[in-house]
């Protein structure tokens, strides 16, 4: 892999604020100048950027329907209603649905939860689950993670005596359903002061103004701060905001009194005795939770969410995790097929997406398959299969490039599409595929930058060894958690040599162990490359290269430094 280095430009007047930083709070500049790179200018902001706060949370009855949607649940609620929790079978809407059943069933019982099938109802709120509520006796429906486009369905469901609250994140169409309450901050005419909330975050909002409603204590929601984590984590919303505060005391439940179900998860992984990041949860925990929905049905997962017994949590973990190995062994077969597709097609130096279709792929791993393609040719990818008579898939999205608009821009073409900036859903005639293809080229050329279909990255500052303290590192870390708009710092080091003794590790050799000396500070850095065992020629020549890295910890060796190259790059004066 070939990275251009972008390095990030400060204006004078940004300069003039590091440096006011730095000073008021005590801090290595370095440390200022990521702060205002992400947007944090004053004193005030920092302190609260470093010490998330729950008091600061937002009065979630500024979001728009929030007194409606509370009266309608309290009312259910006193009348003995059956309510039926209803959501979305990827990891935020079986978090969102976890937590709003654990939550209210504290006070109530006549309850009961849903998530639809993949394969038989597709995404969102299905005729067949408002069928099976109006068969159990329900009359209210609190789908979350889906329902904002549902105007048919709602209304359906309307005239057979259900009320909907949504909860939703989801990009809405011009026309609601007529839900007694919608709960978005993405509407048109929203009240609410942040926007980015996931799925199973507005559901927490909803108990939390059902708890304030009530005078119910904050700290019974604060155990299902790990779920809300979890949903974040996983459905890559930005980590800044109240979604900071959120995954910051999500993770600390995570790491300390995890659910009975979370916990089973995080046994089966590996990852009991390891202080639970951000990245875990992207990488072990959430793939786990999907593959449910993506192999079976995504109520197993909810199932196992909301499970009491520890050794039954273990069952069932145990049952998911083989839906995982299946889906990582269709992931690989099917990611190899379509790279194939691609890279033999003629368009691929002209193009500058990614749509591919096959009616035989597995419906339950096209979403992934899309993810891969857009990390390995950096274009919005879209793949599609056949379901029925349609096909239907997933599209996702390269960084500052907005997958759904280009999506909405061929919506005449579509059956139904749903999603937000960077990942999507979408269905339509199978004879409709070619020219949706030309038609969201068109829309990718005019509208993505060169620099959005290249591989980037964006380095924070240039440092020297001897920066790179218990101190500075200390400070690093209160950056946690890292995620889309406080992604981790990539640091940069120009003019470093092998210390002698880096070596070539792995199973097949594919990775470097390196210890580097720089020629300003002399300190010795221990690192690892990881898959750039070709580079070790140049390491090797004795002569100066640069490296761009994240500074980590070693997991092996607890309190051990150690950097994770990027990239490494021959110096210009070598």
């Amino acid at each position: 892999m070939s990275y251009k280095w972008n390095y990030q430009t400060i204006t004078q007047e940004q300069e003039a604020t590091i440096q006011t930083l730095s000073k008021r709070l005590n801090i290595n500049p370095v440390l200022g100048r990521l702060l205002v790179l992400r947007g944090i200018d004053t004193e005030e902001e920092a302190r609260s950027f470093f010490h998330p706060q729950l008091s600061r949370l937002h009065d979630p009855f500024l979001m728009r329907d929030m007194d409606v949607a509370v009266q309608r649940l309290n009312r259910a609620m006193g009348r003995k209603e059956r309510i039926l929790i209803y959501g979305d079978y990827d990891v935020d809407g079986t978090t969102a649905v976890a937590l709003v059943y654990k939550f209210i069933q504290h006070f109530y019982s006549n309850l009961d939860y849903y998530v639809p099938d993949r394969y038989n109802e597709g995404y969102g709120i299905s005729q067949k689950g408002i069928d099976y509520a109006a068969e159990s006796g329900v009359t209210l429906i609190i789908a979350l993670d889906c329902g904002i486009k549902a105007i048919e369905e709602v209304a359906y469901a309307k005239s057979k005596g259900i009320d909907f609250i949504i909860c939703d994140h989801h990009v809405q169409d011009e026309e609601l359903p007529q839900a007694c309450a919608i709960l978005n901050a993405k509407r048109l005419d929203n009240t609410y002061p942040y926007t980015d909330l996931s799925g199973c975050g507005v559901g927490f909002k909803f108990m939390q103004a059902f708890a304030q409603d009530n005078d119910i204590k904050f700290n019974l929601l604060e155990p299902l701060l790990d779920l809300v984590a979890v949903s974040a984590a996983s459905d890559i919303v930005p980590i800044m905001g109240e979604n900071r505060i959120l995954t910051y005391y999500g993770l600390k439940q995570l790491n300390k009194y995890p659910s009975v179900g979370l916990k089973a998860i995080i046994d089966m992984c590996g990852l009991a005795d390891k202080d639970i990041t951000m990245s875990d949860i992207v990488f072990k925990i959430g793939p786990r939770i999907n593959a449910s929905g993506r192999i079976q049905n995504g109520k197993e997962a909810v199932d196992l969410l909301v499970e009491k017994d520890f050794q039954e949590a273990i069952k069932k973990a145990n049952t998911i995790d083989q839906y995982n190995e299946t889906r990582k062994d269709l992931d690989k077969s099917m990611t190899e097929e379509a790279s194939r597709i691609v890279a033999n097609s003629e368009k691929l130096d002209t193009y500058r997406s990614i749509v591919v279709y096959n009616a035989e792929w597995h419906k339950g791993v096209i979403g992934i398959v899309a993810s891969r393609l857009a990390e390995i040719y950096y274009r919005p990818a879209v793949v599609l299969t056949r379901t029925d008579d349609l096909a239907t898939g997933s599209a996702r999205s390269v960084p500052g490039f907005d997958v759904y608009r280009a999506i909405e821009s061929c919506r005449d073409l579509l059956e139904n599409f749903g999603g937000h900036t960077y990942a999507a859903g979408l269905s339509m005639k199978i004879e409709n595929v070619p020219i949706f293809q030309k038609r969201f080229e068109e829309f990718v050329q005019e509208h993505i930058e060169s620099k959005q279909i290249s591989a980037v990255l964006d380095i924070d500052a240039e440092i020297e060894f001897g920066q790179i303290t218990k101190e500075f590192c200390a400070d690093l870390k209160k950056f946690n958690p890292f995620g889309p708009d406080n992604m981790k710092p990539i640091f940069c080091s120009h003019n470093v040599y092998d210390y002698g003794t880096s070596k070539v590790v792995g199973h097949d050799q594919e990775h470097i162990k390196l210890e580097l000396v720089d020629n300003k500070s002399n300190h010795v850095m221990n690192g690892i490359a990881f898959g750039q065992s070709s580079q070790v020629r140049l390491i090797k020549t004795k002569r100066s290269f640069d490296i761009c890295y994240s500074i980590e910890e070693n997991t092996h060796k607890r309190g051990e430094i150690q950097l994770q190259i990027e990239d490494i790059k021959p110096s210009e004066n070598s």
